[in-house]
């Protein structure tokens, strides 16, 4: 048996309320009123696509091993890199070594589905473990209907032969040059279409002409389908599609509109772990992406599916949330305004190279050292163990922390050292087992931090090096329940 045998999401905690987007701009266009209702995702100032994958796929390690996975592909629309493979740094940032095959797949809404057809269609039973991450943070209009429903998040899947949850049955692909959106070389922001256009020649002509030619090959009719994921926009698309290739209407998964937004190419994955969650065994699951054509992809749920959830999964990440009504910070995150920073936000913050590169165990992975002769942990790794009664030379091995629970020690927040959302919050951390690193806060609320409380780690931008084009990430911590 092969196909899916973990899961993970990720959805960013804040939700900017959608009534406070027309509050801003229903005085030009009135309709925005009539989708005012529900909120969206929208990521942190230090969150992008790569920091979401690392969430997505950390939660899909709690039910997969490291060490199995062979191979990672990170499917996206909005990359940060152009030109470095994305998929890397998520890679070392889950510490998934560095025998790995890792490849990017983007340029269209189905690269996740794509991507996880070309690992289904690559495995086998001797071809160990692979993850898909895919992850989204698109920039919209202001203003506009995409500004409105869209969201940010993030999905994994591990796929493999062993503990599978989800069979993989089969998958069809039909591709032709429908452009219902575009984003060209030199813009920031899609263009789209007419809606009526593409619900009538797009989806409801070519999903079922895949569909129908799935279930054809697998000897299924389209009632046996309990799950059917579309991700859409457009509201009534999915039971529409549904419904003309005879797809029962509650078989439909909703795509959380309401609670969350579209996630773009992220969706359909995302998606899928919220069908995973709710399926029984021998339940039929049909994955269908859309983009230039569409990818049909159908799973049978196994008796193991109820047995290994991952550690969040979808209904945690969608539940853990905080209420935003401030738009005008959702267009500074996004960088749609240009904000006075001040003196203190011009600082050059050029990238050296070559010292991320030698430090990148510790600024990507997180690793710190545990001595050999005396079992003391410390962070960052040196040469001499800390412990005064033990001072070794030479004897730290590789200790992944990452994952480790830890405690504020110290704590300041300072409203003169520029931060994208003041104050920045940064002190001490002591973890689990030792060790101990002075570092940033984020996530926090105000009366939520004090020393003592627990904390988490997660992979964040640090800084953006703007006159150069690049960011960089390191590890910061949030305050447990933030």
């Amino acid at each position: 048996m092969f196909g899916i045998t973990a899961y993970g999401a990720y959805i960013p905690r804040s939700r900017l309320s959608r009534a406070a987007i027309a509050d801003a701009n229903d005085w030009f266009d009135a309709s925005l009123r009539g989708l005012a209702k529900g909120e969206r995702s929208v990521c942190n100032w230090d969150e992008d696509t790569i920091t979401m994958a690392v969430e997505a796929g950390q939660d899909c390690l709690s039910l997969l091993d490291a060490g199995s996975v062979g191979a990672l592909y990170l499917a996206s629309t909005t990359l940060p890199f152009l030109d470095r493979q994305n998929s890397v740094v998520v890679s070392q940032a889950l510490n998934l070594g560095d025998r790995l095959r890792t490849m990017d797949v983007s340029a269209s809404q189905r690269a996740a589905t794509s991507a996880l057809i070309t690992m289904l269609e690559a495995g086998g039973p001797d071809k160990g473990s692979a993850m898909l991450v895919a992850s989204e943070h698109r920039r919209s209009k202001c203003g506009s209907r995409a500004e409105m429903l869209w969201g940010d998040g993030a999905a994994a899947l591990g796929v493999g032969n062993e503990g599978v949850i989800a069979e993989y049955l089969g998958c069809e692909t039909y591709v032709t040059d429908f452009v219902d959106h575009y984003r060209g070389e030199d813009s920031t922001l899609d263009y789209e279409w007419e809606e009526r256009w593409i619900r009538d020649e797009g989806y409801l002509k070519s999903v079922p002409l895949a569909a129908t030619r799935l279930l054809e090959k697998a000897g299924l009719k389209a009632g046996d389908i309990a799950h059917f994921v579309l991700a859409s926009d457009q509201a009534k698309t999915p039971s529409a599609v549904a419904k003309a290739l005879g797809v029962a209407t509650e078989a439909v998964v909703d795509n959380r509109i309401a609670s969350m937004g579209v996630s773009g190419a992220a969706h359909p994955i995302l998606m899928l772990t919220a069908a995973l969650e709710a399926a029984k065994p021998g339940d039929l699951i049909m994955l269908a992406g859309f983009g230039q054509g569409t990818d049909v992809v159908l799973f049978r749920a196994t008796d193991q599916i109820n047995k290994r959830r991952p550690k969040t999964g979808f209904a945690g990440a969608l539940e853990r949330r905080r209420t935003d009504e401030n738009y005008n910070r959702f267009l500074s995150f996004n960088n749609l305004v240009e904000r006075e920073t001040g003196k203190r936000g011009e600082l050059d913050k050029q990238s050296y190279l070559a010292a991320m590169y030698r430090k990148r165990d510790l600024l990507t992975g997180f690793i710190g050292g545990k001595c050999r002769e005396c079992g003391t942990i410390q962070i960052p790794k040196e040469n001499y163990c800390v412990n005064p009664d033990c001072g070794a030379l030479h004897s730290q091995d590789d200790y992944p922390m990452s994952a480790l629970p830890g405690r504020v020690k110290t704590w300041t927040a300072d409203r003169l050292t520029f931060d994208w959302n003041p104050p920045a919050y940064f002190g001490l951390v002591e973890f689990d087992g030792g060790g101990r690193m002075m570092m940033d806060f984020t996530e926090v609320e105000a009366g939520s931090i004090e020393t003592g409380v627990a904390v988490s780690l997660h992979f964040r931008i640090r800084q953006f090096d703007n006159q150069r084009g690049f960011r960089k990430y390191f590890w910061k911590a949030t305050p447990s329940g933030q």
